[in-house]
């Protein structure tokens, strides 16, 4: 192929600046297809087409009459048609993510799939209701998110910046005046969203700040001019094109200040579409005249001629135009394409192009122009491997690897990996550009666009197959590639009603198997929501996270299942979150008969109750006859301050639960509890302030000492049997914190004690009283006497009864109390010596 031939399409639009035109698809489509009759609107990325009547055009129609909506393949191939029967459509459009919007008159958005199924609508402002939308642009934001703008009847405009997340900002409105607005564009840069409208020859920028007032602005346009007829915005948002009713077409930058040219294009009335081409030139186009006129920056310009209407739809790397038959692409000639299919080009590339023609040829010619471009021989290989991305036809780039493949014969240890993944992606884009697919997507598209969003869309298209093929050939990871494209074509299975629901889960299992990142859940979920409950119990058994298991079955209603594959888990949260979901949904006695199936659930809703429900926990012990764990519940609720009124027949019903268990021992137990407390209350009573109840007999008779009423205490004592010992420590402590010695003395004199005088010592001690405690010392018992005569620092009487017990680890111990070489160290020495002579 000559280079002649190779940029018969080619274009000047300045200096080095070149454009091509050429066909990508034949179009499939109908041939009563007019656009000349209908509105049409594509998705970018190379998205499907959709068209509608256009109602401002008197064609016959057969039917009802009712709008309808057909959506295309970009190869013309139909996707779906259905019926519009809601209010009339103000515009029409797709969002970056193939979602076909509408939007209405009445300032609601409505969203279709591509298949033409109704997804969700919202309103765009309570403002809106007054007043009917008259005017709405669909935009993308610097995110590459869909926004929509509208304009209503009173001229105020009202903008979503993102379509996923709509939050309406009005925007601040035009200086009051009779004229009315004759255009106006969306500019989305960086994180501002402005509109730039006018009002014949007035000019204005308004922000979004309702409050704000918008000040008129000045474009410096050279000819006269009454009226800015149209508008529009580059990719970037940093070009902006404006069209006059003088015919002269303005470029300059979006915020004004300048000026790149100003073309006459001798066609003054407005052109029915404005586009930018890329962020290089913009193309008008004129549904009168069938004519598409295409100005550069610098003011150069190209005008085509078409036999029928065309419609225009922006890309990031140029232009679609979609006609009656065709389907063609515009675009800046890519520059590593011009340097090497330039005429005359001198660039590495294009000497390497000749040398693999010629070597093909079997020409000696062939090394003529290796040895020209021997030196830049790697640059060369990289500008073919770069240039073969941005090529549509199959000829020109097989033409191009083999001049790649051939110029890294020459190289050694030449890297090839940028040689592999460009002949993977280029195989990638030819299926998917293949008229059954018709997705006409660029190297520069795909980039932008990402891998796993293409394989997303073969997934919305049902090419699940092609997808598939894709990711592994892609060599993508499972999660994004296999796994995922499974998971969908999996849910598609499930939803075709007419499949019989045990060939469908055979066909999944067998097809999926336990492949890592597969979620069953996720498909039975799907399969759920088609009205399949069977096939989606079923398919339940293949997958691996007990919780996701679990989780669907409740939904499904199958709760026995569900508590079962809980236990078996072994996870005590998700049994516990099944337990009080059953209790939630179920009737009281079902649930408390499913959950006596299932020993451990069982255990664990009792414990449950013991913390958060006492009253269900005391059901369940009747239920069982369980009169032990009955009587506990009603000790443990006495025991709760906030019940301290219930007290008296919480423990009465605790004791009717003992005997009945034939506890009789326990049941007498609550019996003196209730008497005691019976009796501290009366105390509580006497005495005009809470102090006795809920003390134990030990501290209630203790109280009783402290109080002076002796009397009581030993009526107390008495009846409650508490013994000698304890009721003579109880004593000794209520002595000594009244302080009243002499009733103490009185008291040890009394009779024996049961308890010996070494008490009386430590609370005398205590209570820092010396002397009394030395009253006490000599009725200590011998073996103790030594000990409470340190502790009560009585060091010298110490040792002499240690000396006449001959007791020399005691005189040791004195010892280690008295001060270093003092007398009675000495003595002490003494004593020790003497008692070692005796052995």
């Amino acid at each position: 192929m000559s280079a002649a031939m190779l940029t018969a399409d080619w274009f000047l639009l300045g200096r080095d600046l070149y454009f091509r035109k050429f066909e990508i698809y034949t179009m499939g489509w109908h041939q009563d297809i007019n656009l000349e009759n209908f509105i049409a609107t594509s998705a970018p990325y190379g998205g499907p087409i959709a068209i509608r009547r256009d109602e401002q055009k008197f064609i016959k129609v057969q039917g009802s009459g009712q709008p309808i909506i057909s959506i295309f393949s970009g190869s013309g191939k139909q996707i779906t048609s259905f019926k519009w029967t809601r209010r009339p459509i103000v515009c029409m459009g797709w969002s970056n993510d193939e979602k076909l919007i509408f939007i209405q008159e009445d300032g609601w958005v409505v969203l279709h799939d591509m298949f033409g199924q109704y997804l969700h609508t919202f309103e765009i402002s309570k403002k809106i209701q007054d007043a009917k939308i008259i005017d709405a642009r669909i935009f993308t934001n610097p995110h590459n998110q869909t926004g929509v703008a509208v304009m209503t009847s009173n001229f105020k405009i009202f903008l979503i910046k993102n379509l996923q997340d709509p939050k309406t900002r009005q925007l601040s409105e035009l200086i009051k005046s009779s004229l009315h607005p004759t255009s106006w564009v969306v500019i989305s840069e960086d994180n501002n969203t402005e509109v730039l409208i006018a009002r014949e020859k007035e000019l204005f920028r308004l922000k979004q700040d309702e409050h704000h007032t918008s000040i008129m602005l000045e474009p410096d346009i050279s000819n006269n001019y009454s009226s800015i007829l149209e508008m529009a915005v580059s990719f970037n948002a940093r070009h902006v094109a404006l069209f006059t009713d003088s015919g002269y077409l303005w470029l300059g930058s979006s915020n004004l200040r300048t000026k790149y040219c100003e073309t006459d294009t001798n066609i003054i009335h407005k052109p029915k579409q404005l586009v930018w081409c890329g962020n290089e030139s913009v193309v008008a186009y004129w549904e009168r005249d069938n004519t598409l006129f295409i100005v550069g920056k610098h003011g150069q310009k190209m005008m085509y001629t078409y036999d029928s209407s065309v419609y225009l739809t922006a890309e990031i790397d140029g232009i679609r135009i979609l006609s009656n038959t065709q389907h063609e692409l515009l675009q800046k000639v890519p520059d590593v394409v011009q340097k090497i299919f330039r005429i005359n080009s001198t660039d590495p590339g294009s000497f390497l192009l000749e040398a693999s023609k010629h070597y093909q040829k079997r020409s000696h010619r062939a090394n003529e122009y290796i040895c020209l471009v021997k030196q830049d021989l790697k640059k060369a290989v990289e500008q073919c491997i770069d240039a073969v991305g941005y090529e549509f036809d199959t000829e020109v780039q097989k033409m191009l690897i083999r001049a790649a493949q051939f110029g890294k014969c020459f190289i050694a240890d030449m890297d090839s990996t940028k040689y592999v993944n460009m002949i993977r992606l280029l195989r990638v884009l030819n299926a998917v550009r293949d008229p059954k697919i018709g997705i006409p997507l660029t190297f520069t598209q795909l980039q932008n666009l990402t891998q796993k969003t293409l394989l997303d869309r073969l997934i919305t298209r049902k090419e699940y197959y092609l997808a598939l093929h894709i990711a592994k050939y892609l060599q993508m990871p499972e999660e994004e590639g296999s796994s995922h494209i499974l998971v969908h074509w999996a849910k598609y299975k499930v939803s075709q009603a007419h499949l019989e629901e045990e060939t469908v889960a055979r066909v999944i299992a067998e097809k999926l198997g336990y492949t890592p990142g597969i979620s069953y859940s996720e498909i039975a979920s799907t399969a759920s929501q088609c009205g399949r409950k069977k096939l989606a119990i079923k398919l339940l058994d293949y997958e691996s996270k007990a919780s996701e298991q679990v989780k669907l079955l409740l939904e499904l209603t199958e709760n026995t299942p569900a508590l079962s594959k809980a236990i078996e888990s072994g996870d005590t949260d998700l049994v516990y979150m099944v337990i009080l979901k059953l209790r939630e949904k179920m009737a009281l006695g079902d649930f408390k008969m499913t959950i006596r199936a299932f020993p451990v659930a069982q255990s664990l809703y009792i414990k449950y109750c013991k913390e958060h429900n006492t009253q269900a926990l005391n059901e369940i012990y009747i239920q069982e006859d369980d009169f032990s764990a009955q009587a506990q519940t009603f000790i443990m609720e006495s025991l709760d301050e906030k019940k301290a009124h219930m007290r008296d027949s919480l423990l009465t019903s605790a004791a009717e639960a003992y005997r009945k268990g034939r506890k009789d021992m326990h049941a007498s137990m609550c019996d003196e509890y209730l008497k005691l407390l019976r009796y501290q209350r009366s105390l509580d009573e006497k005495l005009g302030q809470p102090k006795y109840v809920g003390k134990s007999v030990h501290e209630t008779c203790l109280l009783l000492l402290k109080s002076n009423d002796v009397k009581s205490a030993e009526k107390f004592r008495n009846e409650y049997k508490i013994p000698d010992k304890r009721y003579w420590w109880l004593r000794i402590q209520s002595l000594a914190h009244l302080e009243d010695w002499g009733e103490l003395e009185k008291f040890s004199k009394g009779k024996k004690s049961p308890i010996g005088y070494a008490p009386f010592v430590d609370i005398c001690l205590e209570k820092n009283n010396k002397q009394e405690a030395l009253k006490y010392l000599p009725k200590v018992s011998e073996d103790l006497k030594v000990k409470y005569y340190i502790k009560a620092e009585c060091l010298e009487d110490a040792a002499k009864i240690a000396f006449e017990q001959k007791d020399i680890q005691s005189l040791l111990y004195v010892q280690s109390k008295c001060p270093s070489q003092s007398s009675l160290s000495e003595k002490v020495n003494s004593f020790i010596t003497q008692l070692d002579n005796r052995k």
